[in-house]
Order: structure tokens, then C-alpha cells, then sequence
């Protein structure tokens, strides 16, 4: 517990976190840190003393939005004391340490240690937290939480030796290294005793997963699926060279792994595949998504994909337009890109204008919608199971099927984490939320 000599009253916490799922696990095990020496979230109309910023740097926009958050929060709350990590804090912690208000910045691997920082800062004990470089890191963090949802992320893999031309994960998060199974499942043991049903396998690189040793990522999914308590597991983003036929068999059999996958794609043209250093072309990718919609029918296919690279002409834009077009998929996550100073795509000829960048995504962002009402759409009159999640005050209960269809349903809060069998009835206007009823 906090040294109430030095806080005279409890003290409240606010959390904000920006970019990928595994942040927002990271950040909730950093609340659970919190809690366990008295440190409460904060609730609606309350003050922080501490606010926890969980940075993001996949894009210049993401950079932006943080110090805009930040200088947001100290405007709001002036006496607060801001704690800045995450990715943007590893690679240009000067940066976010000039902000205003900020007093504590540190790195990705040091996020489960910002309640002692805190302790120490407020103790006037504690003058910086040293930034170490990316390379240097090798302690794999645990994390597995789920902050105030209903699903649970397991963070199994942490760090990325890809070091593909257009990103700056690898100076953020550091070298691939991951927990042992062992420690894994007994993380998804305990969510199991706390009555967790849903766990979302999350990483920076997870089909990596065991890097350096035998084991691999299908070992640590048969062990998983051993568990008893969890119903549902979900494979995050998974690079698709690391997507082996072994795992996609193994998914279509097992249990409890939920039909639906996430595969980064990035580009549908092998010569801009090539300048971004990515590891497969889209054959293998075709091939991947072909044996999935062919074993596993109902599984919901995301797909990542970035517009505007350079090296992307116009026509190596309309040759991803025409591939990704041509794939049975079932969303676009799409990004335009973002210079990112120090990487080498900006050695790169061909500089694609702004404007067009969002010209092209708004391309992609209709193939997008039509393949996802598309996929909706099939299962409409059809009953699938849906995992119900606590609702904000005046909406209805929602949640997901297992193929990762949103739904919203009359059931009442009471159905809270509870695995139900529903009827979809009907697609909403926005082409991917869909009413739903209980059968019977």
C-alpha cells in the first residue's frame, strides 16, 4: 500500500491510452500495478492526481495526438502529476519531457514500474527515469488484463527483428522475445479462476513467438487450448509468413480458438511489397486467405493495408486495389503513410502527394464497407454465439460473435460476460453493426 505520510488522502488515477491492443493490455496491467497500492481509477466527475499516457508512434499523426492529449490533460488538470511511456516515449523521450506538466517519461519496458516511480517522485526521491536504447532491451513484461472490458489480452511476444522500410517499431519495442508457455497458460489459468471467458492473444510480432528457442507460436496455441474455464481465444495481427497452414488447420479444429484472423497485408503489389521489406508476396498471402475461407468458411478475415507508400505509383496503386479487390476478405484496416524519420523508405523514389493518400484510402475504405456488409450480411437469420460485454449507461448490450461480427441486443446487463446464443436479424446503416435477439 501507498506511504500515507506522504499522500494524506487516497489518490485517484487516469488512464489514457493510444494505438494498438496490446497498449491498451499494457496499460490496464499498469491500472492493476496502481490499484494494488491504493491508487483507484478515477471515476466520472472526479480529479487525478496521476495521469498514466500510454503513447503511440506507428504514424506522425500518432505523435501528434499524443502531445495534443497531454497538453489537453495538463490544461484540465494543472496539479496532476503526468506519467508519459509507450512507444513515442522510447524513441524521443526529450520531446515528451518538455511538455507541460509532464513528470516522468520512461520507456516501453519500464510501464509495470511507474507506481514506484510515482511513489519516489512524489517522495521527492526521484529526479528521471533513464530512457535505455531499444536494442538493449531483453526482459520479456508480462501482461495480461482487462482493464474495464469484458475480454481479457494476453500479451504473449513483445519486440520485432523485421525492420521493414517504412516502420519505427523495432527502435520502439526493441529485439523479438516472448514469455515461456509455461507462464502463459498459467496467466490464462488464473483468468480462468476469475472468470474470464474471452482472452485475445496480443504481441508486436506474436508468430514469432518463441523466437531463439524450439518452441513456437502452434505450441503455445495447443497449450492454450488445454485450459479449461476459457471458451474463446482470438489470434491478433499475425504476419502472414508466420501464418503457417499448421495454425490455420489447427484453428479450424480447435474448440475454442474463434474463426477470425487478422493479417497485416500492407500492399497488394510485389514491387512496393519489395521496397517496404516486407517477407512473403501476394501469392503466399492469396494462398493463406484461399485456405482459410476454404477450411473455416464463416472465419472473419481483417486485413491491414497502407496507402501512399512511396515507390507506390499509380499503377502499382491500381495493382493493390485489383489484388485486395479479388481477396475474400471480410475488413480493411487502412492506414495512409506516414514519413517516419530515420527509416528507409525515405530513400525511396516516387513521393505520393497528401491529397492522394486520401484519395486512395477513401478507394480502399469503400472496398472496405462492401466487403464487410458483404460478410455481414451472409449471416443474417442465422444464430451464432455471442460473447455479451457491460454496456455504458443508456445502450444496449453488445458484443461479438464468434466470427467477430458486433452485435447489439434488448438482453438486459445481467447477460454480462455470458456466452449466448443469438438470432442476427437485421444489418444497421453503418453496414456492420447488427441487431440481434435471443432464440426461443
Amino acid at each position: 500500500m501507498i506511504d500515507q505520510t506522504i499522500f494524506p488522502r487516497p489518490l485517484k488515477a487516469l488512464y489514457h491510452s493510444f494505438g494498438c491492443k496490446l497498449n491498451f493490455a499494457e496499460t490496464a496491467s499498469v491500472a492493476d500495478v496502481f490499484a494494488s497500492r491504493g491508487i483507484a481509477a478515477v471515476k466520472k466527475g472526479e480529479t487525478p492526481d496521476i495521469i498514466v499516457v500510454n503513447t503511440c508512434s506507428v504514424t506522425g499523426e500518432a505523435d501528434r495526438k499524443c502531445r495534443s492529449a497531454i497538453r489537453s490533460f495538463n490544461r484540465r488538470y494543472p496539479d496532476a502529476l503526468i506519467l508519459v511511456t509507450g512507444c513515442y516515449a522510447q524513441l524521443k523521450p526529450e520531446e515528451l519531457t518538455a511538455l507541460p506538466g509532464v513528470g516522468i517519461v520512461a520507456g516501453v519496458n519500464d510501464k509495470l514500474a511507474l507506481a514506484d516511480y510515482a511513489e519516489k517522485y512524489f517522495a521527492g526521491r526521484l529526479e528521471s527515469v533513464p530512457v535505455p536504447d531499444a536494442k538493449d532491451l531483453r526482459e520479456f513484461m508480462p501482461s495480461c488484463s482487462r482493464g474495464d472490458r469484458t475480454r481479457y489480452f494476453l500479451k504473449v511476444q513483445d519486440g520485432c527483428d523485421y525492420w521493414c522500410t517504412y516502420c519505427t517499431i523495432p527502435k520502439a519495442r526493441g529485439r523479438s522475445r516472448s514469455g515461456t508457455i509455461a507462464q502463459l497458460v498459467g496467466q490464462a489459468e488464473e483468468v480462468a479462476a476469475q472468470g474470464g471467458k474471452e482472452i485475445v492473444i496480443t504481441g508486436v510480432n506474436i508468430g514469432d513467438f518463441g523466437h531463439g528457442r524450439d518452441d513456437k507460436f502452434i505450441d503455445l496455441c495447443r497449450e492454450l487450448d488445454k485450459v479449461e474455464g476459457i471458451e474463446r481465444y482470438r489470434i491478433s495481427s499475425i504476419e502472414p509468413n508466420l501464418l503457417t497452414d499448421e495454425i490455420i488447420d489447427f484453428v479450424g479444429s480447435s474448440r475454442r480458438f474463434m474463426p477470425h484472423f487478422h493479417i497485416p497485408l500492407q500492399c497488394g503489389d510485389d514491387e512496393v511489397l519489395a521496397l517496404m521489406r516486407r517477407r512473403y508476396d501476394t501469392a503466399l498471402f492469396a494462398h493463406k486467405v484461399d485456405r482459410i475461407s476454404t477450411l473455416i468458411p464463416d472465419a472473419f478475415i481483417g486485413v491491414d493495408l497502407i496507402v501512399g507508400a512511396r515507390g507506390e505509383t499509380p499503377e502499382r496503386f491500381e495493382s493493390s486495389r485489383a489484388f485486395v479487390d479479388s481477396l475474400d476478405i471480410s475488413h480493411l484496416h487502412v492506414f495512409a503513410y506516414s514519413e517516419r524519420p530515420g527509416t528507409r523508405a525515405l530513400q525511396i523514389d516516387h513521393v505520393v502527394s497528401q491529397e492522394e493518400k486520401h484519395r486512395r484510402s477513401a478507394v480502399m475504405m469503400a472496398i472496405s464497407a462492401a466487403k464487410h456488409a458483404g460478410f455481414a450480411s451472409r449471416f443474417i437469420g442465422s444464430v451464432r454465439p455471442v460473447l455479451l460485454e457491460h454496456s455504458r449507461d443508456g445502450q444496449l448490450l453488445g458484443g461479438f460473435t464468434d466470427n467477430y461480427l458486433r452485435v447489439e441486443t434488448s438482453l438486459s446487463p445481467d447477460f454480462d460476460n455470458s456466452v449466448v446464443p443469438l438470432r442476427l436479424d437485421t444489418l444497421g446503416d453503418d453496414g456492420e453493426t447488427i441487431s440481434a435477439s435471443p432464440i426461443g
